[in-house]
């Protein structure tokens, strides 16, 4: 049964649970022998406080579907400076707990953000990922539970979703240990990408002294790129270019367009790819690569389950297989002041689209829903 709870637990869950259970058979233990081993690890992780609605009020609750849950990837700056939210995905898991649905809101998503008296923030509209980084800044000091909860407070506004079940923050920086301790994943490259920040080799491309004459300063760097070739077939990504690769949303010269979408597809595809890793037989049968891995997520992982740690929401999804999850395309594009070229931010297209899909959520009915909308289910799924 261990093996089935690691093999069908959401990924930041799976990342704490595997060692114990790699020690637990080892040692020819029990789940909780195992569970007990990685007090040390799901302690340091996990913060009820980010959840300040729904679940976190309610108390500790048992984990029952539907549920919904807030993924926020921020990145590696300074403890001084407010975290900007790179990445914000949700995952839905229906009633029955057989499968998981995976989306993403638009880091550039053109919103109202959400007043907050904490931080003096006023209601106003903005790109979705500042809400984090000015909620955060309270009293002169960078409070990221705070920034967190505006956050999670902007989305609940602008879908609807209401009372996040649980909730993680990961900081990239952490996040690339975890996958230096992999050792690199397998993925299907789905279109041809050149890196704007990487050379061929790795290393930070050289940024360009001036501006171009055109002023465009969009693109600051100069030299040879990284390059990630369209594949039929998993191909095997060292570390440093799988995290390149899903940074990745601007298209180039004579390569297939490109925007913050494909980038979310990309996001959610590494997701996948990254626990199939993790509960391969090379990392499950590795005890030192398996405290490198929980100790990078110390370092990037925050997690909120209502009440519960991650080895009780491991046992409670125990019939989620990552096989099975589902990534979802919602389709947008560009929103500008009316009557210009100015560019506010990014909007769903079409916008009732969307907004059905969200019901669908709310509603528990997304299975019926992408029945009737097939084109919005990514290839990978």
């Amino acid at each position: 049964m261990a093996k089935s709870v690691l093999n069908r637990a959401p990924l930041w869950t799976r990342i704490c649970a595997i060692a114990g259970c790699v020690l637990m058979f080892a040692s020819g233990g029990t789940l909780v022998a195992g569970q007990s081993l990685l007090s040390k690890y799901t302690g340091d992780i996990t913060n009820d406080a980010l959840l300040d609605t729904g679940a976190a009020k309610a108390g500790k609750k048992d984990i029952k579907g539907p549920l919904t849950i807030l993924l926020v990837g921020i990145d590696p700056r300074k403890a001084t400076t407010p975290p900007l939210s790179d990445s914000i995905l949700i995952a839905h898991i229906p009633k029955d707990m057989s499968t998981a649905y995976l989306f993403s809101i638009p880091r550039d998503l053109y919103v109202e953000i959400a007043a907050d008296e904490k931080s003096g923030l006023r209601a106003h509209s903005n790109k979705i990922n500042s809400a984090m980084a000015l909620g955060s800044q309270v009293d002169g000091k960078i409070d990221v539970v705070n920034g967190f909860q505006v956050l999670a407070k902007t989305v609940t506004n602008y879908t609807g979703i209401k009372d996040f079940d649980a909730a993680a923050i990961i900081n990239f920086g952490g996040f690339k240990k975890i996958v230096e301790a992999l050792g690199g994943v397998s993925m299907t490259i789905d279109m041809d990408v050149k890196s704007e920040h990487l050379t061929p080799e790795g290393t930070q491309r050289p940024r360009l002294r001036s501006c171009p004459i055109s002023g465009n300063c969009a693109h600051p760097y100069t030299g040879p790129q990284a390059y990630y070739k369209k594949s039929t077939k998993p191909v095997r990504l060292q570390p440093w270019q799988a995290l390149d690769y899903v940074r990745q949303r601007y298209e180039f010269k004579g390569g297939p367009p490109m925007t913050d979408y494909d980038r979310q597809r990309h996001q959610q595809q590494f997701i996948k790819a990254m626990a199939k890793e993790a509960l391969s037989k090379d990392v499950m049968t590795d005890v030192g690569k398996m405290t490198k891995i929980l100790d990078a997520a110390g370092e990037s992982l925050t997690f909120a389950g209502g009440g519960n740690g991650p080895i009780e929401w491991a046992v409670a999804l125990k019939g989620v297989n990552v096989d099975d999850m589902v990534t979802v395309k919602l389709p947008g594009g560009g929103k500008f002041v009316p009557g210009s070229n100015k560019y506010l931010g990014e909007e769903f297209v079409p916008a009732d689209l969307a907004q059905e899909f969200f019901d669908a959520v709310k509603a528990d009915r997304v299975a019926a829903f992408l029945l009737d909308h097939p084109t919005l289910v990514n290839k990978d799924s």
